[in-house]
């Protein structure tokens, strides 16, 4: 009996132990301020809405792994874009160089000359952890969450835009 009650004391504190030492990101925190069907962000400081009618998530499971893709444009032509290959459910998932199953695309389409548009994207080669998304809720329906990240321009420049504030709350 004293084996028995001591199994369950340490039982008990183990589960203690588990709830007490998880991070509070572990969830995906809050889901945002993003209107229904929106992506909403600070680009380099300046606010980015996107479109409800633009704006979209996409799901798809093939041979186990799922991805998900977020997407968002306004009316100018400015777009952001995640990809989430790998897709392990609510939480907080980074950016980074060693992370290839993570990618964020800022694009500011030049709709006059098409070829002058411009590319942001993270991770990019020696970035290290430069933002991340966390999803707080995702249905069958639908997907909430917050997000940041710095990309780095694809066309040779090299410059880089911080995006900041992200949220999302899209439909499938």
């Amino acid at each position: 009996m004293k084996t028995f009650n001591k199994t369950i004391l340490v039982l008990l504190a183990v589960v203690a132990i588990s709830f007490t030492s998880c991070k509070k990101d572990d969830d995906g925190g809050g889901g945002g301020s993003a209107s229904s069907g929106t992506i909403a962000a600070k680009v380099n400081g300046s606010n980015f809405t996107s479109m409800e009618v633009a704006s979209r998530a996409t799901q798809s499971t093939g041979g186990g792994p799922t991805t998900i893709i977020l997407q968002g444009s306004d009316a100018s032509g400015k777009g952001i874009f995640i990809t989430m290959n790998n897709f392990d459910g609510v939480g907080t998932y980074e950016f980074s160089d060693s992370n290839v199953f993570l990618v964020a695309t800022y694009v500011e389409t030049n709709i006059n000359n098409p070829q002058n548009s411009q590319t942001w994207t993270a991770p990019y080669e020696g970035s290290g952890v430069i933002g991340q998304v966390k999803i707080s809720e995702k249905t069958e329906t639908s997907i909430k969450g917050t997000f940041n990240f710095t990309g780095k321009n694809v066309n040779g420049d090299n410059s880089l835009k911080n995006i900041t504030d992200g949220s999302f709350n899209l439909n499938f």
